[in-house]
């Protein structure tokens, strides 16, 4: 589990708080701004966006908090030993070890190399349903990065409906009036830091924390479809594992080339 998302906007939260001082945490109380800047960012969100993305709001979190769920590394012995059965029994052998598999996009990858389709179809269904599949995530996190844009916005309608109140209620021939302009102020200037710290404290996190996961789960699947079509080509395992390792950093790279020159020189 993945708590630094929670850690972080409960640190940042602690900070402010902090900041403001809790004695003086009274002074940034105001339901009407709340409504305005959270209702409105919430109201402009479901306008911007169809109710098949909407629902899945909940998943988003689940994604939050469920950490890093794909191991590469893991994925490239797992490819190496199934290139390695692929030369040695053909790659009809192959279906035995795809009904292993949990994952559906790896299950079927194999799937379709087993079932002798041509190279160049199966790199193109692939690669179409990894696109499709990105372009799902893309919008998940889109959503999060329009509601830290529109959340300063309404800050801003909130600061000038409170400014706009506050002249039409301003009498400056009225001692009392005048003693108000320091309150009136204050109120009106709350919208705008409920915007921005739903904004940046809130909003944007989410949104960076969901293209992470997008990023890790594209080239975990971006390593599948390289490895499925060397393995039907029929690659050295050794030089497949040297290929899919590429997109690695070279320090991870040199440690995994060496831990499995180490275990032996079955990749022949």
């Amino acid at each position: 589990m993945d708590l630094t998302t929670i850690i972080g906007i409960a640190l940042g939260a602690a900070l402010i708080v902090n900041g403001i001082g809790i004695a003086k945490l009274g002074n940034f109380w105001d339901p009407p701004s709340v409504l305005i800047v959270i209702g409105g960012t919430l109201a402009a969100v479901i306008a911007s966006y169809p109710l098949g993305i909407l629902k899945d709001i909940p998943k988003h979190f689940m994604v939050l908090l469920r950490g890093k769920q794909y191991n590469v590394p893991k994925l490239v012995d797992q490819l190496v030993d199934l290139a390695m059965v692929a030369r040695q029994n053909g790659l009809l052998a192959l279906e035995e070890k795809a009904e292993e598999i949990k994952d559906p996009f790896f299950k079927q990858s194999l799937l379709m190399i087993v079932d002798a389709n041509d190279p160049d179809r199966v790199r193109q269904i692939l690669e179409r349903e990894l696109e499709n599949m990105m372009t799902r995530h893309d919008q998940a996190a889109g959503l999060y990065e329009k509601a830290s844009a529109y959340a300063p916005a309404f800050g801003m309608v909130g600061t000038l409906v409170g400014l706009i109140n506050m002249l039409k209620g301003m009498n400056l021939g009225d001692s009392s009036g005048a003693s108000s302009l320091g309150q009136d102020m204050g109120v009106a200037l709350i919208t705008t830091f409920y915007g921005s710290a739903f904004s940046n404290l809130l909003c944007h996190p989410i949104a960076k924390k969901l293209r992470i996961r997008q990023d890790e789960e594209e080239l975990y699947c971006s390593t599948i479809v390289e490895g499925i079509i060397a393995i039907q080509a029929g690659e050295n395992p050794k030089y497949l594992r040297e290929h899919l390792l590429a997109s690695l950093k070279q320090s991870q790279q040199k440690k995994l080339l060496s831990k499995a020159n180490a275990a032996g020189g079955g990749e022949k």
